[in-house]
């Protein structure tokens, strides 16, 4: 038997013409969305009304929806992809509500995420982190060995796999009482670091991607382990302990 329902909410969504205008909550009534609906097709819902009465609809980032891509990053009810854990928002369903509730949406809260429109961030400071030292050195001289003739330890293999899947959607940021992007950074330094391909840049590239976040105007990890709690795909602060002994270790052998 279904247990789908309707229910009817009050919306306090965060508007917000650009990153230059100051932006506030304002309030919407949104009535007989099903319980089987996910939060980001509730938002369609909540558009589809709003230009039926001639008003401008809310932004918001969506892409696959499938919880891969992470663009649907949303602070919801006080919490980095709403009232679930291990999910993003596309993956929040509205069975999570109940009738008669009011749910506060606001975008991503970092200086380094500044504010495009409403609830849109713009994460291209990840994109330059990543830039700064995610990369591998690739031998093409026409003895490249194939990658899968390189013995990689299982374990290694295991723990690379897992922080590559990061999928850079910034919740770790945006719970974190300090807007620290070490979790980030982390996961993409130990996903090169532990594997042999990684070696070469190894010093270059945790020195450039820590110096870049700092740039970025990131805050810095004080051990509050939200950021791990609230992960969509639960990358371990274990990678930060990681990400700083190699950084340790590469600033005390770098000549720069």
């Amino acid at each position: 038997m279904s247990t789908t329902k309707n229910i009817n909410i009050t919306l306090k969504i965060w508007r917000q013409k650009n990153a230059q205008s100051k932006g506030n909550l304002e309030t919407y009534q949104l009535n007989n969305v099903s319980t089987s609906s996910s939060f980001l097709e509730m938002l369609d819902q909540l558009n589809e009304q709003l230009v039926n009465e001639r008003k401008e609809p809310v932004a918001f980032d969506h892409d696959c929806r499938e919880g891969i891509c992470g663009m649907c990053s949303l602070y919801i009810n006080g919490r980095a992809h709403g009232p679930d854990t291990g999910i993003t928002t596309c993956q929040l369903h509205m069975r999570m509500f109940n009738d008669g509730d009011t749910i506060y949406v606001e975008p991503w809260r970092s200086t380094a995420f500044p504010v495009i429109k409403d609830l849109v961030v713009d994460r291209s400071s990840f994109d330059r982190i990543q830039q700064a030292g995610g990369f591998v050195s690739v031998n093409t001289s026409g003895r490249t060995m194939d990658a899968n003739a390189i013995p990689v330890p299982k374990a290694d293999a295991d723990k690379a796999f897992e922080a590559a899947a990061c999928i850079g959607c910034g919740a770790c940021v945006a719970t974190c009482k300090n807007g620290s992007a070490m979790l980030f950074v982390s996961a993409k330094v130990s996903q090169f670091a532990l594997l042999p391909q990684g070696k070469v840049e190894a010093t270059d590239r945790v020195l450039n991607m820590v110096r870049q976040m700092d740039e970025e105007g990131f805050g810095n990890c004080t051990n509050t382990g939200a950021c791990e709690v609230e992960c969509p795909k639960g990358i371990s602060i274990e990678n930060i302990a990681r990400m700083n002994r190699e950084y340790l270790s590469a600033s005390a052998t770098s000549d720069k």
